[in-house]
């Protein structure tokens, strides 16, 4: 950049505590933690339980973000009411996540899956 090390290092700082660099992160790679099966999960909620409880869509979200499966998680309009990002080993073990995790969550009335044949951001 031409520009002193000084001057780069205080210009970060600055960025960083007026909040427009909000953080740094570390790209994992997923395949050789033996998680290279990624999906995306379309989830439509179930706002009123059989008991007559609500459900409240922000809380069954970070529910479902705290899954150790769940890389990203999103609220959504139009037909999707939560769009989950995964990681799993294999098939078998999404399916495991979305049959036996997922959809015994309350207020989970149906999921799509979409299987991520390549990752071009990768």
């Amino acid at each position: 950049t031409g520009m002193p090390i000084t001057t780069v290092h205080n210009r970060i700082k600055k960025l960083e505590s007026d909040g427009v660099i909000k953080g740094y992160t570390v790209l994992l790679n997923r395949k050789k933690l033996g998680k290279g099966l990624s999906a995306f999960i379309n989830i439509a909620v179930n706002y009123a339980l059989p008991d007559g409880t609500k459900v409240n869509q922000e809380e069954l979200a970070r529910k479902i973000f705290r899954m150790a499966e769940v890389e990203e998680c999103c609220i959504m309009t139009g037909t999707t009411d939560i769009l989950v990002k995964v990681s799993a080993a294999d098939v078998e073990d999404l399916n495991n996540f979305i049959i036996n995790k997922l959809r015994n969550m309350d207020g989970i009335a149906d999921t799509i899956t979409g299987i991520v044949l390549k990752d071009i951001s990768d």
